[in-house]
Formats: C-alpha cells, sequence, structure tokens
C-alpha cells in the first residue's frame, strides 16, 4: 500500500514536471528575421529559426498548432507549424503589416497596415483577404473583445480609438484618446479597453458600453525624467486582478491593480521593452527589451523578474504556447 502510494506520488512529479518542460516561448526578432524559441523553465535559448524579413507582430492559432507571424517587409502573415518550425503558408496581410488579432473563433485576422491607413480582414481558413476598412492615420494596435462584440483599432497619429462592429465589420464609433495611442486590451469580461499612450505616457481605461475615458492613469518613476517614460505594450489577467504596462525606454513594466486601477509598484526589465505574454497558465509574464536584445521573465505571484535571457536582436513580439 505504502508503496503504491509512493508510485503514484512519483507518477504525480513526473507528469507535473513533463507538463511544466511543455511550455514554449517564442520572440520575433526584427534585425534578425529570425524566430528565437525559448524554453522558459529552464531559461535556455533553445533554438533561433530563420523567417521572413523584419517578423514583428506573433499570434497562436486557436488550437495552439501554428504561429503567426507578420513579416512586416514581406508584406505577410507567416504560417510556422509550432512544433516543427517549418513554414506551412502564408496569410495575404496588405502592405507593411506589425501587429494584428485573431477573433475568440479564430477564423478571421485583423492586421494593421500603417502605411495605407487600413485595417485588413483575413480569413484564416481560406487564406484570403476578404475586406480593407480605412481607419486614421498610422493604425498600429489592435484587439478584439472576447465577447466578440467590437474590433478596435488605435491610429497613432489621428490619436483616437475606431470601435468596429463585427457583426458588420464597419466603423460604429470613435473615441478621442491621448497622444500616440500604441496598444489596446480588453479585459476578459470585455467590459473595459486599456489603451497606452506613448507621448502622453498614460494608461486609459475606457468603458466599453460608453466609449468614452473613465480613467487616466500617469506614471511617476522614481529617478526618471517623464519623457523616458512611454507606454506601448499592455495586458490584464483573466481575473482582473493585474495588468501589466510596457514602459518603453523607462525600462520599467507597471504593475497596475486592475480594481482600484491604481499603480502599485514597477519592475527593472531590460532596456526598452516593448511587448508582454503571459504564460498559458499566467503564473508568468514574458518582456521583450529591444535595444537589450533579451527577454525578461517576471514571477506574476511575487511581482519579481526571475531572469532576463538574450535572444537575439530587436526581440519585439512575444507568445507563450503550452
Amino acid at each position: 500500500m505504502k508503496m503504491n502510494y509512493c508510485l503514484k506520488c512519483l507518477l504525480t512529479l513526473v507528469l507535473c514536471s513533463a507538463a511544466a518542460r511543455a511550455e514554449t516561448v517564442f520572440v520575433t526578432l526584427e534585425k534578425d528575421n529570425a524566430l528565437a524559441v525559448v524554453d522558459p523553465v529552464t531559461g535556455k535559448l533553445l533554438q533561433t529559426v530563420s523567417i521572413g524579413q523584419r517578423p514583428r507582430g506573433i499570434a497562436l492559432s486557436r488550437d495552439n498548432r501554428y504561429l503567426y507571424v507578420a513579416t512586416s517587409d514581406d508584406d505577410s502573415i507567416e504560417i510556422i507549424d509550432a512544433e516543427t518550425y517549418d513554414r506551412v503558408g502564408r496569410l495575404p496581410s496588405g502592405e507593411d503589416p506589425e501587429t494584428f488579432a485573431l477573433d475568440p473563433a479564430g477564423k478571421l485576422l485583423f492586421v494593421s497596415n500603417e502605411d495605407d491607413n487600413l485595417m485588413s480582414v483575413v480569413d484564416v481558413d481560406e487564406k484570403k483577404l476578404i475586406k480593407t476598412i480605412p481607419v486614421g492615420v498610422e493604425p498600429e494596435g489592435i484587439a478584439v473583445s472576447p465577447d466578440n462584440k467590437w474590433i478596435v483599432s488605435a491610429s497613432e497619429t489621428t490619436n483616437m480609438i475606431h470601435w468596429i462592429a463585427s457583426e458588420s465589420l464597419e466603423i460604429t464609433d470613435n473615441t478621442l484618446v491621448d497622444p500616440r495611442p500604441r496598444a489596446a486590451a480588453f479585459t476578459a469580461d470585455s467590459k473595459q479597453l486599456w489603451v497606452t499612450s506613448e507621448i502622453a505616457g498614460t494608461l486609459l481605461i475606457l468603458d466599453v458600453e460608453s466609449r468614452q475615458i473613465s480613467k487616466r492613469i500617469f506614471f511617476q518613476v522614481p529617478g526618471l525624467t517623464p519623457d523616458r517614460i512611454q507606454p506601448v505594450g499592455v495586458v490584464i489577467d483573466r481575473e482582473r486582478r493585474w495588468g501589466y504596462v510596457a514602459l518603453g525606454p523607462a525600462n520599467r513594466v507597471a504593475v497596475i491593480d486592475a480594481n482600484t486601477l491604481e499603480v502599485e509598484k514597477y519592475l527593472l526589465v531590460g532596456q526598452r521593452v516593448w511587448n508582454l505574454a503571459f504564460s498559458p497558465d499566467q503564473t508568468r509574464l514574458y518582456t521583450t527589451n529591444g535595444v537589450s536584445n533579451d527577454i525578461s521573465i517576471i514571477d506574476v505571484k511575487e511581482h519579481k523578474v526571475t531572469k532576463s535571457l538574450k535572444v537575439g536582436r530587436f526581440p519585439w513580439g512575444v507568445v507563450a504556447r503550452p
């Protein structure tokens, strides 16, 4: 009886260990035209895979089988097998794709085309461009609400959030925001939209029902002048307990209480932190640090940076696969 119990414990430990090792982090390397493959548990760079020119935005298919990577200078979205790292296809994207978002079903992909002031809508299964939507000047950040009612596009020069109804794929409203909005993220309940402003150095909380600004959060990092604080990437956990904002050349990630909407602390990471992604279980947060050519791994429970890892030149986008 005691032996059976020990064997059961050992089997549990082995399975847990295998599950932990199974997670893989993928990082786009803008200057290397490559994809870095990282084991976040051991903190090791496993492999670097050559892909298209100037890769930036990256996402996983809903079934975790494929990676979608925006290769900006190739004017396409590459489809990469997430197991073999082979390129297995290509999606049309319009010119100079940078950021994009998938709908909740993983059927439609929405791409920002900064040079043309457009958002491209791509049917993933058919590999067809089905619509282009004129938006403001220099669109970048794109997000889709979890309830699939809204797609939003942030136009950096127009300083607007464009609200596109998912049903009609038409713009139905616009919200004027702080200068140079860079990224947007919905809360899991689809009730709030968080938008970063790179020039104003702010995070805006928008009420989705009214599509108006309900809160403006300012950042103050001791020892840094305001011009160094340039918010870019933003993520919010599924429980809407914590939000995190990459502060660019401030080399910090701001930790925000998602209930009080107050800044709790700043975490020192690498240089010029761009984008953020959670581990699948949301126990870790990964940051891409463009100038120091590394990623930082943050323990979400402790809000502590546990490791930085060199990955290649100009890491930009990041995603974690279970």
